[in-house]
């Protein structure tokens, strides 16, 4: 083990073959866990030389009524509809929020995590960035026992709390529709790839096509990292390449109005020559023309889902194992895709 090196949880649980979440309550003398099976990690703390953060655990019995909150972007309508759910539950639980930006950017989240930490607040809410890829910014806090959730945009491999929606099953919906309306050839515009709505929504995507005998090589996934510039990018050589899609479904919808501007600039007409849905029903997605069909999602009730789980949390209402809540979503069919009257 290299000098200086500080021994975490993560380390400990594998050593010895058991969760993390186990490391977790057995560093605070957990009633849950056996005696045999606390000691035994105590006893592998101790010889590794492992230091719990004692900090982070005066912290939440002298707390500063305030949460942290990280998004990757404020201007986007679902992650403040999720804002307006933490704050307002927040409020009628005693608490304040602070609201941070990581403007999709890997550097900005670790930078927001540092001033939040460093402002003391009781715990964190987190939806990561399109560039999150590692996780180490994620494990040091779980480490030192600084409690957090992640909502939206998570990952498996930090053992927290996660809220999501049925991605896969309203990528589903939206795909189904899309067949029913009698598109075969349907093109999946996805976020990056490594982006877990994008993995989620993809599977909602090939399950809707292998019920309609479509398999995997049949399917054409085009992928952008969600900027306007290169959703239009993306767009344009998918037209220029001449194998056109007669159906567009695209991750969220302000990458489907970039792909429906484009079309219409090149008269390609939507839905008679190329249908296209979203999903967010974002406001925009009921004006454009033609109207966007779309997958809703509750971006409100996911707020107040994950403000009160880690307030539950913090205030030891419910134990601190990681639990994970999938919310339910809902097709809403518009103009964009009706081939059919």
């Amino acid at each position: 083990m290299k000098k200086g090196h500080q021994v975490t949880m993560k380390e400990i649980a594998k050593k010895l073959g058991v969760s993390v979440s186990t490391v977790s309550r057995a560093m605070k003398d957990s009633p849950e866990l056996h005696p045999d099976t606390k000691k035994r990690i105590v006893d592998m703390a101790k010889s590794m030389n492992y230091q719990y953060n004692l900090l982070a655990q005066s912290l939440r019995i002298s707390r500063s009524k305030v949460l942290g909150v990280i998004v990757p972007e404020l201007t986007s309508h679902f992650f403040s509809s999720n804002i307006s759910g933490i704050q307002d539950t927040a409020y009628k639980r005693g608490y304040n929020i602070m609201i941070c930006q990581s403007n999709e950017s890997f550097d900005q989240e670790k930078a927001n995590i540092r001033t939040l930490v460093s402002s003391q607040v009781d715990g964190l809410l987190i939806s990561l960035s399109r560039e999150t890829k590692t996780y180490e910014h994620l494990q040091d806090i779980f480490d030192r026992g600084i409690p957090f959730i992640m909502f939206d945009r998570v990952t498996e491999e930090i053992p927290v709390s996660k809220i999501t929606v049925d991605d896969a099953h309203g990528a589903y919906l939206v795909v189904k529709h899309l067949l029913d309306q009698g598109c075969r050839k349907i093109a999946y515009f996805s976020g990056p790839e490594d982006l877990y709505i994008s993995k989620k929504r993809k599977e909602g995507y090939l399950e809707a096509l292998a019920e309609y005998g479509l398999s995997e090589k049949e399917s054409k996934v085009y992928f952008t990292d969600l900027t306007p510039e290169m959703n239009r990018q993306v767009t344009i050589e998918m037209l220029e390449s001449g194998d056109l899609p007669d159906a567009i479904f695209a991750m969220i919808d302000p990458v489907a109005v970039d792909v429906m501007i484009v079309l219409k600039e090149k008269g390609i007409k939507i839905p008679e020559q190329i249908a296209l849905a979203g999903f967010t029903n974002n406001p925009t997605s009921a004006v454009v023309e033609p109207s966007l069909t779309t997958v809703s999602q509750p971006g409100y009730e996911m707020g107040q889902l994950a403000a009160n789980h880690l307030l539950d949390q913090l205030e030891e209402i419910v134990p601190d194992d990681p639990q994970s809540f999938v919310l339910l979503t809902t097709l809403v069919p518009r103009n964009s895709s009706k081939k059919k009257s």
